[in-house]
């Protein structure tokens, strides 16, 4: 069953487009921001993105290149935004088709099943096993040494987009972005510290890091 991740701010639209996709097989999830968007993105497993670009706290283009930092998942843009500019911004920013509002359901439903065909198949295992410590993506715990290790969600948060693109560099501005939203975009102090106490919590040596890797200037990657 495909989940089809429903970024839209109008409470109304938004649940009747969650009930009509799972009337036809769909698992649909629905959040209203885009900061909150980035997070479910991120945080669980999610095959396609339905995005409203007039979110009330950051532009849907913004979500569209925050999701393409990390994410090939197709994304679908639904929006009152008719101007040929418009669409223009949306689809360079990595949007996979347009939809403009009023939209006919069935429209939106073909609009999926060419999105499902174009998707590439996503292998993820809930499971990550390094040579240090395991993190369990589904549970949402990690355990080192045969104990369990205590995360806060932002520590969470980052480990898990980490992991999810293993040996991949991960920008600042990506990790700030889906994790604190777009208007912390270069507060890049508040990733020190949290890398840091990762490590301190994770590594066997926090100051010769095996598994979280610093780009100097650019941003952290994972190696298992």
């Amino acid at each position: 069953m495909s989940v089809v991740l429903i970024v839209e701010d109008e409470a109304q639209l938004a649940r009747a487009m969650q009930i009509n996709l799972q009337a036809h097989g769909y698992r649909a999830v629905t959040v209203g921001k885009g900061r909150d968007a980035l997070k479910a993105a991120a945080t669980q497993p999610v095959d396609i993105v339905v995005l409203d670009l007039g979110l009330p706290d950051m532009d849907g283009v913004d979500v569209i290149r925050g999701l393409r930092g990390w994410s090939t998942m197709p994304i679908i843009v639904l929006s009152a935004r008719h101007a040929s500019e418009d669409k223009v911004e949306a689809l360079d920013a990595g949007a996979d088709d347009y939809v403009t509002k009023p939209f006919g359901l069935d429209e939106l439903l073909a609009r999926l099943r060419a999105a499902s065909r174009r998707a590439e198949p996503r292998n993820e295992s809930p499971t990550v096993a390094t040579a240090g410590f395991v993190m369990d993506l589904a549970a949402k715990r990690v355990v080192k040494g045969g104990k369990e290790v205590r995360l806060t969600p932002t520590e969470w948060s980052i480990l898990e987009i980490l992991v999810r693109n293993p040996g991949r560099l991960v920008t600042q501005q990506q990790l700030l972005t889906q994790v604190w939203g777009q208007a912390y975009a270069k507060e890049t102090q508040y990733l020190r510290v949290y890398v840091a106490q990762l490590r301190r919590k994770l590594e066997e040596d926090p100051s010769v890091p095996r598994h979280l890797h610093t780009e100097a200037g650019m941003g952290y990657r994972f190696d298992p």
